[in-house]
């Protein structure tokens, strides 16, 4: 049974559970099986050695959603080969790459997690009352310890990207 944080979060201020435990940073990422298509996965093995920093996003085809992968998308070429951008959501494989094509987005990987929510659970933001994941980032350096977390507390908002994006740069 997964742990379950009620009203740690809010949509349009209204309270969600969020399934899943309460990661420090500190601690070691959880590993992690997300689908690339319908026959492909992707896990922290696939980026070892890399700075990786993971922007999670209920749903790519939300207006925030699609700010907050642009941005990052942009940011990615200033960062350099050391580092690799991951944008998770709960949208199928192939309205991921829909969209990825339509907005031009080629330097964030794109990875799904509709198939059990796997990565929800294990970095404790799934929304029990949506099963879609919380808008949040995740920096792991390049053993895979976190550094950087921000969950954030409403889920329409933007995360703060200056932030993120120095929690990177330190680990350059």
């Amino acid at each position: 049974m997964s742990q379950e944080r009620a009203n740690v979060a809010t949509f349009k201020g209204n309270p969600l559970t969020l399934v899943g435990p309460e990661l420090k940073v500190g601690e070691q990422a959880p590993d992690f099986q997300l689908s690339k298509n319908l026959l492909e996965t992707a896990s922290l093995q696939d980026y070892a050695g890399k700075v990786k920093l993971i922007s999670v996003v209920p749903s790519i085809d939300t207006g925030v959603c699609d700010a907050q992968t642009r941005r990052f998308n942009e940011e990615a070429s200033k960062l350099g080969e050391g580092v690799v951008i991951l944008t998770v959501s709960a949208d199928l494989p192939f309205a991921q790459a829909r969209w990825c094509g339509a907005a031009g987005v080629d330097r964030v990987v794109l990875l799904s997690d509709y198939k059990d929510n796997s990565f929800g659970k294990s970095y404790g933001v799934l929304i029990k009352e949506f099963q879609l994941d919380m808008r949040s980032i995740f920096v792991l350096d390049q053993n895979d310890k976190l550094t950087y977390i921000e969950v954030l507390k409403e889920m329409t908002e933007h995360p703060d990207y200056d932030s993120a994006i120095a929690a990177v740069r330190s680990l350059l």
